[in-house]
């Protein structure tokens, strides 16, 4: 084997090394949320998890039939809300807000990928990365 051989062999598996450990580290938007439509939530926020890789809201609220359920909002990770001007404190257990996001594709599961959070009683709004998923 050559000298050339050697550097490309080597390279190579680096690369596709470096590429399967991203790729695990991820999943697609696609496989479990229903990109393309939409679903929108009125109710009490109860928990906010800050964490990585991506944090995750309980919010209490209705259905589009009324019936009460805890939805699961997946949102980013807390490097990414901080970029895009949500803190830790920003939102906090008993808040009343408006989530928007892509539903979860198992419907009984009450999850949605967030898009927006608003905040009524003093006009907060908040767009995230999810927003820009078609």
């Amino acid at each position: 084997m050559t000298r050339r051989q050697i550097v490309v062999s080597v390279t190579a598996v680096a690369l596709l090394t470096w590429g399967g450990v991203s790729a695990f580290a991820h999943h697609s938007v696609a496989a479990t949320y229903l990109v393309g439509k939409s679903v929108r939530v009125e109710g009490t926020l109860r928990e906010f998890l800050w964490r990585n890789p991506h944090s995750f809201m309980k919010v209490e609220g209705a259905d589009d039939k009324g019936e009460k359920f805890m939805w699961v909002i997946e949102g980013a990770a807390p490097n990414q809300l901080t970029e895009s001007g949500l803190s830790q404190s920003t939102l906090r257990p008993g808040d009343r807000v408006i989530v928007t996001g892509i539903p979860g594709r198992i419907a009984e599961d009450h999850r949605m990928l967030l898009r927006t959070i608003e905040r009524p009683s003093d006009g907060f709004k908040w767009v995230g990365p999810a927003a820009n998923v078609q």
